[in-house]
């Protein structure tokens, strides 16, 4: 007898957050990039893939994620969405992509949605994004908000700083929190701030909160893929556990094969394809020598 198939996991989607902080459930939420990642993350049980716009950091080489494009995100997006068969995949929207306003947010959010495949968008911003949020969602695109470190905002900011660390940032912090969840917002990001804010936000909010250096008490956590993985050993903030240190298994994996090529030990057989026929110019030129 073969062995029964396992069922298909469901799609996770916008409602599937609502559901798992009803019943006191982690979201687990990862970036991704492109195609290659998203295939393994979405076998792994993860439940989003954030097609961040870290990418302009991690991917493009940026000091910072302004320079990123919205046609950037679609591309990669697009990657993503084509291998993410389970994973909800939601699309960061960049850097003056819906700051303008409403009607711009909803164009950009749209091509999101259209063209790259993305299921939700994110964007940063408190009150003063009410209105975006409200017309996208209106729309039928979910939304998630981002609030605390808003790496958009890092000149105002003046720099990766801890956000919320007085009481009059941190009510409005709480205040922006439930413009946005008033506003539409299905889930919110909280980066960088103090856990205990994070814990009254989370306490405060009936939609969920998906922490990134924001304590444990958030509904979710969410890291960048290549810090989580160890693929970068200069970059380890506080916030991030390495949980491997694939930097050290690339590194020896391409110098075996640097020393291999050099060593003419590759290709070897195995790694070779071989027919009996000549190509007709060799055995004419053959001919000729004769």
């Amino acid at each position: 007898m073969s062995p029964t198939p396992l069922p298909t996991p469901s799609p996770v989607t916008a409602l599937t957050f609502a559901a798992k902080k009803a019943r006191g459930e982690k979201i687990v939420v990862v970036t991704a990039y492109d195609a290659t990642f998203a295939a393994l993350f979405d076998r792994a049980p993860v439940d989003a893939l954030l097609v961040g716009d870290s990418l302009g950091m991690v991917i493009q080489g940026h000091a910072n994620t302004l320079p990123v494009e919205l046609e950037h995100v679609v591309y990669h997006t697009a990657a993503v969405s084509r291998a993410a068969k389970r994973a909800h995949v939601i699309a960061d929207m960049p850097f003056m992509s819906y700051q303008i306003s409403p009607e711009e947010a909803l164009r950009s959010a749209g091509r999101l949605v259209q063209a790259g495949g993305a299921h939700a968008v994110k964007l940063e911003g408190g009150q003063e994004m009410a209105a975006q949020v409200s017309k996208i969602v209106a729309a039928g695109i979910p939304v998630m908000g981002h609030l605390g470190l808003t790496p958009q905002s890092i000149h105002r900011l003046g720099g990766f700083r801890v956000q919320g660390k007085d009481h009059a940032a941190a009510e409005r912090l709480l205040d922006d929190a439930r413009a946005l969840e008033r506003a539409g917002c299905y889930a919110l990001v909280l980066e960088s701030i103090p856990a205990e804010l994070a814990a009254t936000i989370t306490r405060a909010l009936a939609i969920p909160t998906i922490g990134i250096g924001a304590g444990p008490e958030c509904d979710g956590q969410v890291l960048v893929c290549y810090d989580l993985l160890g693929l970068n050993p200069a970059f380890q903030p506080k916030f991030v556990k390495v949980y491997a240190t694939l930097h050290e298994q690339v590194s020896a994996a391409l110098t075996a094969f640097a020393n291999d090529v050099k060593a003419g030990t590759f290709p070897g057989p195995e790694h070779c394809f071989h027919a009996p026929v000549r190509p007709q110019r060799d055995a004419a030129k053959a001919a000729v020598d004769i």
